[in-house]
């Protein structure tokens, strides 16, 4: 009884707080750290936290160019900002480069494990050294990352540990095997990290969950019916995570109606599934796809 009880009221708190304004945290004494922060929304990102006054933002990434551009455009707008390159897919370089973030930058107070890449092909026509990265890059480097700057603000009891996720991870498409696989992985290690810091007082989570975004990654990507299901624009999806991270939403699904999404497919039949893939064209979406790898 004393479980049922708990459960109906952490449900009504969690009404309450969608009918009440909620009190959004200063970002003015943090240091951000965004991987993949030189292009798509990664770029956004970083220009959503300067605008709303982190006090320092760091980028990480693999094209020294995109990076460049993007702390200068940063640091016009009045907010220190730093760039490193460096690989989330290679362990010793994250922890390398950590170190030396530490050294010359400060402690990292919101990590945003952002970096992601996708191959775009079946698992026959796909290369087994690209099934590995987009494994190594979109997985294992949020663990890399996550140790490397977790430590710290535990002990500091204050942090934020920040997830781009997809809704791939729970409605996989075909075409984009290793992609949907990876952020599949990905989810169930925010989802038990989340869990795992409940206890550890000024430390959270929050894990975003959009739709098809429009951006380089996935060009050429199409559904059946764009009116209906038009891809979320970046700068949007930037703002919706910064405001996430202010309120302390742990998940974050965008668009909303991606709930009903899993809703839907948590009791339904297989072969009804298998009808809306096809009829809403998620089922051959992937055959137009070009997009950077």
């Amino acid at each position: 009884m004393s479980m049922v009880l708990l459960v109906c009221s952490a449900e009504v708190r969690a009404s309450l707080m969608l009918l009440l304004p909620s009190r959004r945290k200063d970002l003015t004494k943090e240091v951000v750290l965004i991987t993949g922060g030189g292009r798509g929304i990664g770029r956004h990102l970083a220009k959503e936290f300067a605008k709303h006054g982190a006090r320092k933002v760091i980028l990480w990434g693999r094209t020294e160019k995109c990076l460049k551009e993007t702390a200068e455009e940063i640091t016009l707008s009045g907010t220190e900002c730093h760039y490193f390159l460096c690989d989330v897919a290679n362990r010793e370089e994250v922890y390398k480069q950590a170190k030396v973030v530490r050294e010359k930058v400060g402690d990292v107070t919101i990590l945003v494990n952002n970096a992601a890449v996708v191959h775009g092909k079946s698992l026959m026509d796909s290369d087994d050294d690209a099934l590995l990265k987009s494994q190594h890059i979109n997985t294992m480097g949020q663990f890399w990352t996550t140790k490397a700057f977790l430590p710290r603000m535990l002990e500091l009891q204050h942090g934020h540990v920040v997830c781009i996720n997809s809704i791939l991870s729970q409605s996989p498409i075909p075409g984009a095997i290793d992609y949907c696989s990876s952020k599949a992985s990905s989810l169930a290690f925010m989802e038990s990290l989340t869990l795992g810091l409940l206890d550890c007082p000024g430390v959270s989570c929050t894990t975003v969950l959009p739709f098809h975004t429009n951006t380089e990654m996935f060009q050429g990507m199409r559904v059946r019916f764009p009116q209906l299901f038009p891809p979320l624009k970046p700068e949007v999806v930037a703002q919706r995570t910064v405001d996430a991270v202010r309120t302390d939403k742990a998940f974050l699904y965008l668009p909303w109606t991606m709930h009903a999404l899993v809703i839907l497919k948590s009791f339904m039949p297989q072969v009804a599934l298998e009808e809306i893939h096809k009829f809403s064209g998620t089922y051959t979406c992937m055959n137009t796809f070009k997009g950077r790898t």
